[in-house]
């Protein structure tokens, strides 16, 4: 967990960042920056680490049916973690985040959504919608972009979401952003609003952004296209792994967008 400096670390917004496969947490810290943000923006960050006892590539283990329910599983010890870390610190229960890159961005999704009286938002990186998968070979046919029609009825309202994926990754197929948005679709929330905005980061890196508000003006998903990024924490430091420097800043990006939610209960 960590603290921002010169804080009384009362009432603080928190953030939950699920690192990836072979990833720690020290080096997801390092690769995306965000203790730099906290100390800038005043927010709580908690790093919880997959145990190789669990899984020998450390990758969150969201295929599994155990893992992408409210109250067991994987979805449970993070919540239960989360809670106690807010207790601790006495952070702000209306402002808690979840967010995370690759297996750890499609286990913030399932995680999120099995716990939205907790979560205020989302923010994946890289990952795979929540939906029917259930098994290992087909979470690797939807990685590969293969074998995985669009789910079709009704959907749980997803939480507010903001999605970043490179389009020349070669890990999870970039097909795979495609499923947050049929996702909130599905969920019948209205007639949605929907802008795009095209930009070039201060390294070169272009980029697409596709936000999508409800008739009410409520923002419930942005969907970035990093365009020439693979599978990488979009302006994470080069001193970590699965990080591309010359993208724009996406964590700054998932702060920007998760302070500007509050739940109202």
């Amino acid at each position: 967990m960590y603290t921002p400096r010169g804080s009384k670390r009362r009432n603080l917004p928190l953030v939950v960042m699920l690192h990836g496969c072979s990833q720690t947490a020290s080096d997801f810290a390092t690769g995306t920056g965000m203790n730099e943000l906290a100390d800038e923006l005043g927010c709580l960050v908690l790093y919880p680490q997959q145990s190789q006892r669990a899984n020998l590539a450390r990758c969150w283990n969201w295929h599994r049916p155990r893992n992408q329910t409210r109250g067991a599983g994987e979805p449970a010890l993070i919540a239960a973690l989360t809670r106690h870390v807010l207790a601790l610190t006495a952070g702000n229960p209306k402002r808690v985040f979840i967010a995370g890159i690759s297996a750890g961005g499609s286990a913030a999704a399932i995680i999120g959504s099995a716990y939205p009286d907790l979560f205020t938002a989302v923010g994946v990186h890289s990952g795979v919608a929540r939906g029917t998968i259930r098994t290992l070979p087909s979470a690797l046919a939807a990685m590969r972009g293969e074998g995985r029609a669009r789910s079709t009825g009704r959907a749980t309202r997803p939480l507010p979401t903001i999605v970043f994926h490179g389009d020349e990754d070669r890990v999870v197929h970039p097909s795979n952003a495609a499923g947050f948005l049929n996702t909130l679709e599905r969920s019948q929330p209205g007639a949605l609003i929907s802008r795009t905005y095209y930009g070039k980061s201060d390294r070169g890196r272009d980029f697409t952004r596709k936000v999508y508000r409800s008739s009410s003006g409520n923002i419930l998903l942005e969907d970035w296209t990093i365009h020439g990024s693979g599978h990488e924490w979009s302006g994470g430091s080069a001193f970590a792994s699965y990080t591309d420097p010359l993208g724009p800043n996406a964590s700054r990006e998932m702060m920007r967008f998760f302070l500007s939610q509050r739940r109202a209960s």
